[in-house]
């Protein structure tokens, strides 16, 4: 898929420089540039498995105890 996005002048000219040390063209450079910015702000949802294993209350229960405050 093709994107239109606006750079200043110095980050164009900072990714000429680059374009030329790795010998990629432009657009490879930018989608490894995305990759890697995903891959830092990955949302990692393993994190969210077992938080209500020390609770008191088990889920449902919960659940149906805020709906019934609707």
């Amino acid at each position: 898929m093709r994107t239109i996005i606006d750079l200043p002048d110095a980050q164009i000219s900072r990714l000429a420089e680059l374009v030329e040390q790795e010998k990629i063209s432009r657009a490879e450079l930018i989608r490894r540039a995305v990759s890697e910015y995903l891959q830092q702000h990955q949302v990692d949802t393993d994190d969210a498995f077992g938080l209500w294993k020390n609770r008191e209350i088990d889920g449902l229960t919960y659940q149906d105890r805020i709906r019934d405050e609707w």
